[in-house]
């Protein structure tokens, strides 16, 4: 389980991107470096990382569900995710 302030900083990351898309997306056209620059560097898309939806764990991110490896695994074996079958794991 990720600690509430690691989600957090996420959250407010995710928000700045939202909010300087436009901008950053239209100044790369543009060529305009130097503004990029001065943009906040939280707003860049890099900095996002992937994590679980359910327990906020940032390893073994399953992008395809957005869950973790082992979140998955235990809605595979409880038979919440469709088409899944326990093999040998």
């Amino acid at each position: 389980m990720a600690k509430e302030s690691m989600k957090a900083r996420e959250r407010k990351r995710q928000k700045l991107v939202d909010k300087y898309a436009k901008k950053r997306k239209e100044l790369k056209e543009q060529g305009d470096y130097v503004g990029l620059s001065k943009l906040p560097k939280n707003s860049s898309r890099v900095r996002l990382h992937n994590r679980c939806s359910i327990t906020g764990r940032p390893r073994g991110y399953i992008r395809q569900f957005g869950i973790s490896r082992i979140q998955f695994r235990e809605m595979a074996s409880a038979g919440l995710i469709p088409g899944v079958k326990k093999a040998s794991w």
